[in-house]
């Protein structure tokens, strides 16, 4: 079987299963440079190969970049060739990394340095509803159900549907920027000169903003759903409830965000206070 028909093959089979555009690309991309760093027809790429490609490219990288690959090599040969060339080969273990988290003051700061209204509504919903950025650019005006001041976020990750609170700071400019979208035949809540919002547009859009508001941490669209996360558990709220609310599927995600809220360490008192 030849590299383009290989390809071709897998794109098919992604789409069957209903994966996202962003699955798509990735997995194409990875069995890809896998057989062009090995220099063989796909059906006779083996083990050995794949360990070749991952000690060259993947050793300096993150574990996660490694399971990732893996994956990807799996679905394609398990499913193509029913042959699956990476049950041998051992995982990396994921890395626990503690993500960059805004405080409230630095949302704020943020928020106001997006001069424009669309740009900040939009970067205000990722932070008001802790959004994914796909969430956001998928977001459909008929999800969003303002006499019940909810909306539904579809088919997120991992295939499934999840409710979010319309807040009353965005009310009135959310139910004007759907109105605009309706009356110029829109599908989606917020689209770009070309069409559909592209995520690194947003990703342009809070940079700028990090740069005029001179913080100095990274910040990505995705910090601003960690904060939300962070920001709600320093609130008391239930862990369970942000479980739900971010669309995770195991607590023990969650349970991260445990571990980055200063707040509720500041308030932890040591036993000699009681001394």
């Amino acid at each position: 079987m030849e590299k383009e028909e290989f390809l071709k093959k897998l794109e098919t089979e992604l789409k069957i299963s209903k994966n996202s555009p962003h699955t798509i690309r990735n997995y194409l991309s990875a069995n890809s440079q896998l057989v062009n760093f090995s220099h063989k027809a796909p059906d006779q790429i083996n083990e050995d190969d794949v360990k070749s490609f991952m000690a060259e490219n993947l050793t300096e990288k993150s574990s996660m970049s490694a399971i990732l690959f893996l994956s990807s090599i799996k679905y394609a040969y398990s499913n193509l060739l029913k042959n699956d060339i990476t049950r041998n080969i051992r995982r990396p273990k994921r890395e626990r990394k503690i993500p960059s988290v805004l405080t409230k003051e630095e949302v704020k700061i943020l928020l106001d340095s997006i001069a424009n209204k669309k740009s900040q509504l939009m970067i205000s919903l990722i932070y008001a509803g802790g959004f994914r950025v796909s969430e956001l650019t998928n977001l459909k005006i008929q999800d969003l159900q303002f006499e019940e001041k909810v909306g539904y976020i579809r088919n997120a990750k991992g295939k499934k549907d999840r409710i979010f609170n319309i807040p009353d700071f965005l009310f009135k400019d959310l139910k004007e920027q759907a109105n605009l979208q309706r009356s110029q035949q829109k599908e989606f809540l917020f689209s770009g000169p070309k069409g559909c919002l592209s995520t690194r547009n947003l990703q342009k859009i809070v940079e700028k903003a990090r740069i005029k508001a001179g913080i100095q941490k990274e910040v990505h669209p995705h910090t601003l759903r960690h904060s939300f996360a962070t920001h709600l558990l320093e609130k008391g709220i239930d862990i369970r409830l942000i479980q739900i609310l971010l669309g995770h599927a195991s607590i023990s995600t969650t349970e991260l965000y445990t571990h980055i809220s200063k707040e509720q360490i500041k308030n932890i008192k040591s036993p000699i206070e009681e001394l």
